[in-house]
């Protein structure tokens, strides 16, 4: 992705070496398709049936990776932005690459559009699985909660008024209205265990 400091201005990046990068990356997860490809045929062609038999395979996966992040950061360098839109117009030319394999036009538009609004869909909600980022860059799980904790506890008081007592919710002098509770309905009087030893 292409970084957008905090001052509002654009700092562009180097294309050539995310759409290398993506190439590898991408390039791996065809390698290792290909490779469950070859495992799961009838008929045995070896160790380089990876690349005899399924090279289309890790061509194709390859060249959408490679394109994607090239021509995403490519677009985001020459509009001086970073949005949804960048990765809306590199999955248009992913998604051509992957329809290339058919040979016929509609289907590689079809591939381009669908790509092209699913990662910029993806890319406006976030552009993640996960959810929404972290509040503070770098803010791990841990320490994301302990933040979230501090700025949205509510009071008891509102609690027990929502919620009422009991099922561990226990508010000032539970322990003794409790007892009072326990004395009127069954008449069971019940004293307070003390930890220390006498």
């Amino acid at each position: 992705m292409a970084p957008q400091e905090d001052d509002g201005r654009y700092h562009p990046v180097d294309a050539l070496k995310a759409g290398t990068q993506g190439a590898l990356i991408a390039g791996g997860a065809g390698v290792f398709a290909a490779a469950i490809k070859n495992a799961t045929r009838k008929t045995n062609h070896g160790a380089l049936g990876v690349v005899t038999h399924s090279g289309g395979i890790i061509f194709t996966f390859t060249a959408v990776g490679a394109v994607f992040e090239f021509v995403q950061n490519a677009s985001a360098n020459l509009r001086q932005k970073k949005d949804h839109y960048n990765a809306g117009i590199g999955g248009l030319f992913a998604g051509s690459i992957m329809g290339m394999r058919s040979g016929r036009m509609p289907v590689i538009l079809g591939y381009g559009a669908f790509t092209a609004v699913t990662l910029s869909v993806f890319d406006l909600c976030g552009g993640s699985l996960r959810g929404k980022k972290p509040e503070i860059e770098g803010m791990d799980e841990f320490e994301r909660k302990e933040y979230l904790r501090t700025t949205r506890r509510r009071p008891i008081e509102e609690t027990i008024e929502h919620l009422g007592e009991g099922r561990g919710i226990k508010g000032p002098g539970y322990e003794e209205r409790r007892r009072q509770r326990l004395q009127e309905k069954y008449g069971v009087e019940i004293n307070p265990v003390s930890a220390e030893a006498s």
